[in-house]
């Protein structure tokens, strides 16, 4: 029995990484590892802060991962890739728009104060 499980579990594993991987495999799974690395980020920002920030990096491997697999989804006709990763677009674009407003308001209360 563990042999035939094992078997079966290489069969899989080289069905699926080996013999089905494309080129758009490889963007599909280049975008998971970019929109993964966007918490590695976050995490050393927290813990450099010793509280939990969220770094403009962020949002910008957000953004890039989730369009390249918003791509990969487009490519392989899946909705429920293309659904998740395009109405994600607007959460990271509002996110990146409310920083720059808190920026901008910040250097007016700076150069207001220097007055």
């Amino acid at each position: 029995m563990l042999i035939q499980l094992s078997q079966g579990l290489n069969s899989f594993l080289h069905e699926v990484f080996i013999s089905n991987f494309t080129w758009w495999a490889a963007m599909g799974v280049f975008g998971q590892l970019l929109f993964a690395a966007r918490f590695i980020v976050q995490w050393i920002a927290s813990e450099r802060a010793g509280r939990s920030v969220v770094p403009l990096a962020f949002w910008f491997f957000s953004i890039g991962g989730a369009a390249i697999v918003l791509a990969y989804g487009i490519h392989k006709r899946d909705p429920v890739i293309i659904l998740g990763q395009a109405l994600s677009f607007f959460i990271y674009f509002r996110n990146l728009a409310l920083i720059a407003k808190e920026r901008r308001e910040r250097g007016r209360v700076a150069v207001e104060g220097d007055s």
